[in-house]
């Protein structure tokens, strides 16, 4: 019953050593391994630690296989998790960056996203004549009223094709997106069935070069230009809102309206306003937050589901340490007797067990964040918002590298500790009996 509650304690205490060091940030982490490193030099126990570990790590050519089980275990694991965690971060980044808090958006009151809003050519007018939106230099709200609808094209260097998001704008637009930015050809026309399409765009679709005649539903398209935007944008095709309603029998509707505030705190008059017009029932956010919720959901999702994986292989990683540690433990069990009874005490025999397990998962956690880095990070990839694909890249940041060196860290204490454990209760006098 005692060994029973001593082992339960220890793996209460393990757990809470596990979600304190979840939480802890790096430069925490970097204040632990000074203390540390002082322990070792500083104290008699230290330096025993300091001694044991360096047998430890002679032998680990001899252990070579069960050693690089525990490396690349722990390197799958990292490189799997920081993989998953790079693609919801790189989502959210290109579908976040496209708001601002200095303009707002403004759709149909319940509707969560544009393709379920519909706004009427007298919503449009009052939303435009509402308080705290700026003006230009001839005192003309700047605001854009859009319409997005789904165009099929052919993907590039594939015989498939995929919806492509075409969204009609007016005039406006250009000067609520200043990072927005024309880096071939020009600007559409208004009033001509032409268009500009973002440059990830280009890069998936084929027929979409400067000049180029194009089928978006049964009529004949000329791209006129190339855009260059950080958020979602880049994934789009642009064109006259009027002749894009027009060609897809919308009418003179729109989904949503986009104005440039006077200031950012204008929000407040600009949402009130709408708010006490009794002709409107109208939902306004400014694009910042709108564009922050719109990419919560799927970027949740792949959280979780990184997450998720993580914790499986983290399983099988742990087994195998446990496995390869205690095989090392009983392969070094004379040489642990023997510092024992030449009167090394348990601390140090449990600490460097410890210390070496976590040595090599610190090392599988490098390998895999380093291979995440070099392949993924910048890669291209897209998925569907709506119907249409949006693209975006990968974002591996020191951020989710420590989380991933964390994890592994993390797997090489529980699988050092219990054969550290088993080590120093190891029986000096059974042990040295089979020298």
């Amino acid at each position: 019953m005692k060994k029973f509650l001593i082992n339960l304690g220890l793996v209460v205490l393990v757990a809470v050593a596990l979600a304190i060091w979840v939480k802890l940030p790096w430069i925490g982490a970097l204040g632990l391994a000074v203390l540390f490193a002082l322990w070792m030099a500083l104290t008699r126990s230290g330096r025993q630690t300091a001694s044991v570990t360096k047998v430890g790590l002679g032998t680990l050519g001899q252990r070579l296989g069960s050693s690089l089980v525990i490396v690349i275990g722990i390197a799958g694991v990292v490189g799997v998790l920081v993989a998953l965690l790079a693609m919801g971060e790189g989502l959210q980044a290109t579908m976040s960056s496209g708001g601002r808090a200095d303009t707002a958006i403004v759709l149909r009151g319940g509707s969560v996203s544009e393709s379920q809003s519909v706004l009427v050519r007298d919503d449009v007018d009052a939303i435009e004549q509402a308080a705290g939106i700026a003006r230009d230099a001839s005192g003309k709200p700047v605001a854009s009223a859009e319409l997005v609808v789904a165009a099929s094209l052919p993907l590039r260097n594939s015989q498939d094709d995929a919806n492509a998001q075409l969204r009609g704008v007016d005039e406006g637009a250009w000067a609520l997106r200043p990072d927005l930015k024309i880096i071939a050809g020009r600007k559409f026309k208004p009033g001509m069935r032409e268009l500009v399409v973002g440059e990830a765009a280009h890069r998936q679709f084929a027929g979409l070069d400067v000049g180029k005649d194009i089928k978006l539903g049964n009529q004949t398209w000329t791209v006129a230009g190339i855009f260059e935007s950080d958020g979602a944008w880049n994934s789009e095709l642009w064109a006259d809102r009027q002749t894009v309603a027009s060609a897809y029998r919308r009418g003179n509707s729109a989904e949503s309206v986009l104005v440039k505030l006077a200031s950012p705190s204008a929000f407040a008059q600009f949402k009130a306003a709408l708010a006490a017009d009794p002709r409107l029932k109208v939902e306004a956010n400014t694009t910042h937050d709108y564009f922050a919720k719109q990419s919560e959901g799927l970027s949740k999702i792949i959280r979780v589901v990184g997450l998720t994986v993580g914790v499986i292989m983290a399983i099988g990683a742990l087994f195998g340490a446990l496995n390869c540690m205690f095989a090392a433990v009983a392969a070094r069990a004379r040489e642990i007797a023997t510092l024992r009874a030449i009167g090394f005490r348990g601390m140090p025999v449990v600490v460097s067990v410890m210390l070496e397990t976590m040595l090599l998962a610190l090392a599988g956690g490098v390998l895999g964040a380093v291979i995440v880095w070099l392949v993924f990070n910048g890669y291209s990839a897209s998925t569907l918002n709506g119907f249409s694909q949006v693209m975006f890249k990968f974002k591996v940041d020191p951020g989710l590298i420590w989380t991933g060196l964390k994890w592994a860290l993390a797997i090489g204490f529980v699988g050092g500790l219990f054969p550290a454990v088993r080590a120093a209760r190891l029986s000096v006098v059974n042990a040295l009996r089979e020298l």
